[in-house]
């Protein structure tokens, strides 16, 4: 059913440097640089309520995936977030938060293959297309939604803004993790005083779940002239026609394609940021080790909850070849 509806979407279009969702509705819900990284939303393929990133740039076919990006809000007075991706909507009984899109801030729920396209404006000479990703409220009481904007000038990033509503239960943060990083293998995590690997952090562990999170303050964490705090991971591999896989992994988890960091920033970061890291042995709901050994899966910053703050998230290319799959 889900490949039907998804095949049954208008494309979205090029205008300009931007990629926009088309007026020709059911339309996919798909934003960004017409040649440079881009956002979708359910029902793209994937799990409902998260944030799909695209990096055709990287020689991926339209529907490959490089990364999530989930919405986990924590309200005050509660240890345990929210999961966007796992919490059962309260509109339809679905595992998933509802997600939908809008060219300006609106709790209502509506159809996701009505997207809004998106406004093109300009900022200091640069031209930006921003549009706003809604979410139904959570169990919590937390009801969060994210703007989305691109630079033109810019096209391996996006700002990732995070707002409540009025009316939403108090928030102590609202976390957006970048959730499979076992994709591309990301095992190098870079620090100020250099970097350092999952199986510096976790030794030994081969366990089926995930390891606990890692933490690193803002005291351990790059910074820029400005203050800025910016953290990356990336691919440990060289030799990637070497790459090997056990029988039986699902071909959605051989990465093919060019090598690529991915990035978190935070411009004026609070003293209390941190970045968390976990890692997993084997590839997401399977048994399938992962070949080279444990990497990095969520991957986010996280700091007390300020309304309107912005992150970027970057999937910038690496030097190097292309990274092709083989069978073991």
């Amino acid at each position: 059913m889900a490949g039907e509806l998804e095949a049954a979407m208008t494309p979205p279009v090029s205008a300009g440097p931007w990629l926009r969702p088309s007026r020709d509705t059911p339309a996919e819900p798909r934003w960004g640089h017409r040649d440079g990284l881009q956002l979708g939303l359910a029902p793209l393929r994937g799990p409902r309520g998260l944030l799909r990133i695209y990096a055709p740039y990287l020689g991926h076919a339209r529907d490959r995936l490089v990364n999530f990006v989930a919405v986990e809000p924590m309200v005050d007075g509660q240890a345990v977030r929210g999961y966007s991706e796992l919490e059962r909507s309260s509109l339809d009984d679905v595992q998933g938060k509802r997600m939908w899109a809008a060219d300006m801030p609106l709790a209502e729920p509506q159809p996701a293959t009505e997207p809004g396209a998106g406004v093109v404006d300009e900022a200091s000479g640069v031209e930006r297309l921003t549009v706003y990703v809604m979410c139904e409220p959570f169990d919590s009481g937390a009801h969060v939604y994210i703007r989305v904007r691109f630079h033109s000038d810019r096209p391996h990033e996006v700002q990732l803004a995070t707002f409540c509503h009025p009316g939403s239960s108090r928030l102590d943060r609202c976390i957006l993790t970048a959730t499979m990083g076992n994709f591309a293998r990301l095992r190098t995590l870079h620090l100020r005083e250099g970097s350092i690997t999952p199986a510096e952090i976790w030794p030994g562990f081969t366990g089926p779940d995930f390891t606990e999170h890692a933490k690193f303050g803002l005291d351990l964490l790059e910074r820029e002239e400005d203050g800025t705090a910016v953290i990356w991971a990336e691919p440990d591999e060289t030799d990637h026609e070497a790459a090997s896989y056990s029988p039986g992994t699902a071909q959605h988890w051989r990465y093919h394609g060019r090598r690529a960091r991915q990035t978190w920033i935070a411009h004026d970061p609070d003293p209390h940021l941190v970045a968390l890291v976990n890692a997993r042995a084997h590839y997401w709901a399977s048994t399938s080790p992962i070949p080279g050994g444990p990497s990095f899966e969520n991957f986010e910053l996280t700091e007390p909850f300020r309304q309107g703050r912005e992150f970027t998230f970057q999937v910038t290319p690496m030097s190097g070849g292309m990274w092709t799959a083989t069978s073991a």
